[in-house]
């Protein structure tokens, strides 16, 4: 609880440069990724990242920045609550 109060304080950010390069800082967890999506927790919420040619190059869960590039088509935020009820779907229940 201590930790999560803490990457508050530390702010949270999103720079994309020509939906080539993305940086997140606030990053909690980086929960899947492949070369079409990218799924990162952040303490600003959860932010779905889709494209082409994904490519998570760096990660630093301490510092709390990720660094992807590859074409960014859409970025997205949800709640953490709305990730743990997509893996409670059909296959969630089913690998349960």
């Amino acid at each position: 609880m201590e930790e999560r109060r803490n990457n508050r304080l530390r702010g949270h950010s999103v720079i994309l440069e020509n939906r080539e390069k993305l940086s997140i800082s606030g990053v909690e967890h980086v929960n899947n990724f492949n070369s079409e999506l990218v799924i990162v927790e952040t303490i600003a919420g959860v932010i779905t990242i889709k494209g082409d040619d994904l490519d998570v190059n760096k990660l630093n869960i301490e510092d709390g920045n990720v660094s992807i590039t590859g074409i960014v088509h859409s970025m997205t935020y949800s709640d953490r609550e709305s990730l743990s009820a997509k893996s409670s779907g059909f296959f969630g229940k089913m690998f349960k």
